[in-house]
């Protein structure tokens, strides 16, 4: 079985070398707004890429207020810090992720708490948040959501939209409002993806989203912020901005900040990648139907967006039996030159996660043995 998917895979991308898992695509203005940016000499944080990108995301989202950051990471960490989350706060999140979610809780001095996923989505589970709410938390006088165990504030939840799937966002913000919990969504993969009609990252207090090299546009590295929130727009833009205070001449800043804006060179990349962003989507689209029909065939399972949902297919993610079928598919791939790769390491096994509070992540562990991405580059 595995020698007929490699074949197909080599027929579908028109390569007998080597085939990447996610590339990016260069079809439209990249290089007309590049030179116009160089020509311009404003390459670095102020510009009107950045401005025009930013309106892009408004447009296209349906948020009030997008602000441009360096990454999808600082765009994180930058909506926890703007939540007041510190060292004597928690935050519920997903073992199931990518390290720069947990990362990020940590660089604000913060403890994540491990929830277990859904398997029909992929991330986090509204039942088993819920589950853990009313086991494990009481909300006081003050309407803080304390962690009986810790004693801590339960400041902030932060569930992913993994590989470009929805969760069940709806839930979740339903759940945390009555735990006096405020959602920031990783949406970081998936730009383009929609639940009940509404836009991935729009349903929490805060969105994040990323531009780097392997999402479905690009911005070479950079994030979003979006929100519906005019106070914590304006703040998420001062604090990116080191803070500075306005002034004609004078530096002066009245808190620490981060330099965490995001260039206008890669801005302008950005604006010419969004203007792809549909057609992207579509060819998404084309792929997910191939894949689709070839592996109706085949005793592995293709992943499709939930219910509810319609998804960017950023990456293309196969199912399989059980984890030696998964290391056998990973290691022939691998080395016919098609790259392959398994879904993360759940967080709560890496060495500096692994003391954390978490329930039993049945779901997560399930999915950590059986998932591959596969090849899943737009073909133009």
């Amino acid at each position: 079985m595995n020698k007929s998917i490699i074949s197909y895979f080599q027929g579908i991308y028109s390569s007998k070398t080597f085939i990447p898992l996610h590339e990016p695509k260069f079809i439209g203005n990249e290089k007309n707004y590049l030179n116009d940016c160089l020509e311009s000499t404003f390459v670095s944080s102020v510009g009107k890429y950045v401005d025009e990108l930013e309106e892009k995301t408004v447009s296209y989202t349906g948020a009030k207020y997008a602000v441009a950051t360096s990454s999808g990471t600082s765009a994180l960490h930058v909506a926890l810090k703007l939540l007041d989350v510190n060292e004597n706060s928690e935050v519920l999140t997903q073992a199931l992720s990518f390290v720069a979610t947990v990362n990020a809780i940590d660089y604000c001095n913060a403890k994540p708490i491990f929830i277990d996923v859904s398997k029909k989505t992929m991330g986090m589970s509204p039942k088993k948040l819920h589950k853990f709410f009313k086991k494990h938390t009481s909300v006081n006088q003050n309407g803080e959501c304390i962690n009986k165990k810790t004693r801590k504030i339960i400041k902030a939840c932060v569930p992913m939209h993994t590989l470009g799937h929805p969760c069940e966002i709806d839930k979740i913000v339903l759940i945390c409002k009555k735990f006096n919990v405020d959602v920031v969504e990783d949406a970081a993969e998936s730009l383009g993806s929609f639940y009940k009609k509404r836009h991935t990252g729009t349903f929490g207090k805060i969105g994040i989203f990323s531009f780097n090299g392997n999402k479905i546009i690009t911005t070479g590295g950079g994030g979003m912020i979006v929100t519906n929130d005019e106070n914590i727009a304006q703040r998420a833009k001062h604090l990116t901005t080191t803070a500075k205070v306005a002034h004609q001449w004078e530096y002066s800043h009245d808190e620490i900040g981060f330099n965490y804006r995001m260039p206008n060179i890669n801005a302008a990349l950005g604006v010419a990648q969004f203007e792809n962003l549909k057609r992207y989507l579509y060819k998404k689209k084309e792929l997910t139907f191939k894949y689709s029909q070839f592996f109706k065939e085949k005793s592995v399972h293709l992943v499709q967006e939930p219910k509810d949902a319609k998804s960017n297919y950023w990456l293309q993610t196969l199912l399989f039996k059980n984890k030696k079928k998964r290391d056998e598919f990973l290691e022939v791939t691998n080395k016919n030159g098609v790259m392959t790769r398994p879904i993360w390491k759940l967080l709560n096994t890496l060495e500096m996660y692994k003391d954390c509070q978490r329930d039993s992540l049945k779901n997560s562990k399930w999915l950590e043995k059986r998932i591959v991405n596969i090849p899943s580059s737009i073909i133009c």
